[in-house]
């Protein structure tokens, strides 16, 4: 799988030591910065991540800042986009098996090292819930997304 990463310089090091993780699970990763610990502007980052995920160039991202919530707040901005702040493994398992979320943020101050890393390989290889109500939730999400968004350019 093809996955965008972006951080801000909170969340460099911990953005790092996904990318590992993700490689060595034989994911392709994608690295839209920031590439060290100087003071940055999020948004810079974050939104060419989220408009990769968008146009389909990466299948999912992983989004890490300090608090998680600014990655969240920019992605969602994106049509398409399913941003979700998980700061636990179940977070992140309910969060794809019943919303289909396809960008994972962070907060590297908030959480870390190992419950992070957790919270990346249980939302990795967690699907969405198949039955009719999941589904038909998941869809009427993705009609108010295609209704009152704006489609990327």
């Amino acid at each position: 799988m093809r996955i965008a990463l972006a951080n801000d310089h909170a969340g460099t090091a911990l953005k790092n030591q996904i990318k590992a993780y993700l490689e060595s699970e034989g994911n392709e990763v994608k690295d839209f910065g920031a590439y060290d610990e100087e003071s940055c502007d999020l948004s810079d980052f974050v939104l060419p991540a989220a408009l990769s995920v968008a146009r389909g160039e990466c299948e999912r991202g992983v989004f890490v800042d300090g608090t998680g919530y600014g990655s969240a707040l920019i992605a969602n901005k994106v049509s398409g986009i399913y941003a979700v702040m998980c700061q636990d493994p179940l977070c992140a398992k309910l969060a794809r098996q019943h919303n289909d979320s396809n960008v994972l943020c962070l907060g590297a101050k908030i959480i870390g090292t190992v419950i992070a890393l957790e919270n990346v390989r249980v939302w990795m290889h967690t699907e969405p819930l198949t039955a009719e109500k999941y589904a038909r939730r998941i869809e009427k999400v993705k009609a108010i997304n295609d209704e009152y968004c704006v489609p990327v350019r």
